[in-house]
């Protein structure tokens, strides 16, 4: 787990960045220190990002990714973000990441996703967006979305 300290400054990096490259604050909410940090941790939509890594890692997930994709902290940040996607959607997602790295992000998002159980689920506009630091270097990317539907077992 994040020390408060460092899920505060991880959380400021996915709140800023949104606004650079979005325009506008993430979820509607100004930034505000550790409140916006424990607001976006406890919210109603799904909140991740993951690394730089030629294999990006998952390096955060708020409570309600952790329960969609049925998995704990620990579980979710020691997991290549790819596995988030089911085998034949990795192509896609691949693409849609490609996307994201040119434009600086993508706001009407729609995949396939799987949790940890196997369960699928279809996400719906879903922003993705770059990640840079404070000197507007490369951090990574994170991901928001606020629409999910589980699909049946057949689909």
């Amino acid at each position: 787990m994040m020390t408060p300290a460092q899920l505060t400054a991880h959380l400021h990096l996915l709140h800023s960045s949104f606004r650079h490259y979005v325009g506008r604050d993430l979820a509607e909410l100004p930034w505000q220190g550790v409140n916006t940090a424990q607001a976006l941790d406890n919210a109603p939509f799904v909140l991740l990002s993951h690394n730089t890594a030629a294999d990006p890692i998952f390096t955060y997930g708020n409570k309600k990714a952790l329960e969609v994709f049925e998995m704990d902290w620990e579980t979710l940040t020691n997991l290549p973000s790819r596995y988030s996607a089911e085998a034949l959607a990795r192509e896609e997602r691949e693409h849609l990441l490609q996307t994201v790295n040119r434009q600086g992000y993508i706001d009407n998002y729609a995949g396939i996703r799987i949790s940890s159980s196997g369960r699928r689920f279809l996400i719906r506009q879903a922003i993705v967006w770059n990640l840079r630091d404070a000197q507007g270097h490369y951090a990574g990317q994170a991901a928001y979305f606020d629409q999910w539907e589980y699909l049946p077992e057949n689909s």
